[in-house]
C-alpha cells in the first residue's frame, strides 16, 4: 500500500476493483481542516476520466502493469491481432477498446500490449509516432500572413492539419497524447 500523499502522475492504482493511471494530483490543505489529495485518473479498462479523492496518508492500493512487447498483424473487423514477439502466440483485442490508439498503429508495429493479472487492459503508445501522409490539400499561394496549416490523411485513416510546406507522401511526426502534427520525420 501506499499513501495517499506520495501518489504521482503516470502511477497506476486500484480502487474498489477498477484500474487507474494518475493523470493529476493536487493536495489542498486549510488551517481547519485535515489535507484532501485530489486525483484525476483514468480508467484503464472504459478510457472514462474521473476524480477521485482520498484524506491526507490515506492508504491506496498499487497496481502492477505488465508490459509485453507484441506485433500488430491485422484487423479483422471486430478486433486487433498482436502476436507475442517470443511466444508467437496470438492475442485479439476488440477494436472498440482501442478507438484512439488504432489511428496510430500500422501493420507490422511493435507495440506494448498492458495487462493487469493476465487480464489485457490495452495498448501502450509510445509519445510519438512516424506516419506517412497518403492525402494532402494543396497550398494556396499567398496564403502565409498567419502560422497557416491544412488537412492531411495520413496512412492509418488519422486527419490532421499540417503546415503549408508539408506535402503528400512525406513522413510526419505525430504526437500521440494529442493526435497533432509535432515535425517532419528524419
Amino acid at each position: 500500500m501506499i499513501s495517499s500523499n506520495d501518489l504521482k502522475p503516470g502511477q497506476t492504482i486500484n480502487v474498489d476493483g477498477d484500474i487507474y493511471v494518475v493523470l493529476d494530483i493536487s493536495q489542498n490543505k486549510t488551517a481547519r481542516s485535515a489535507m484532501v489529495v485530489k486525483a484525476k485518473v483514468r480508467n484503464l479498462r472504459t478510457g472514462s476520466n474521473v476524480e477521485l479523492s482520498w484524506g491526507g496518508g490515506e492508504k491506496v492500493e498499487p497496481a502492477m502493469i505488465e508490459k509485453r512487447e507484441m506485433q500488430y498483424l491485422y484487423e479483422d473487423g471486430e478486433s486487433m491481432v498482436f502476436m507475442d514477439n517470443e511466444t508467437y502466440e496470438q492475442v485479439e483485442i476488440p477494436t472498440s477498446r482501442l478507438e484512439w490508439e488504432r489511428k496510430f498503429i500500422k501493420e507490422n508495429d511493435n507495440v506494448n500490449i498492458t495487462s493487469y493479472e493476465g487480464e489485457i487492459i490495452g495498448v501502450s503508445l509510445p509519445d510519438k509516432v512516424t506516419l506517412q501522409i497518403t492525402e494532402c490539400e494543396p497550398a494556396v499561394k499567398g496564403d502565409t500572413a498567419t502560422n497557416a496549416m491544412k488537412n492531411a490523411t495520413l496512412e492509418t485513416g488519422l486527419q490532421v492539419k499540417v503546415p503549408l510546406f508539408i506535402a503528400e507522401g512525406e513522413n510526419i511526426v505525430i504526437n500521440t497524447s494529442d493526435g497533432k502534427y509535432s515535425g517532419r520525420a528524419k
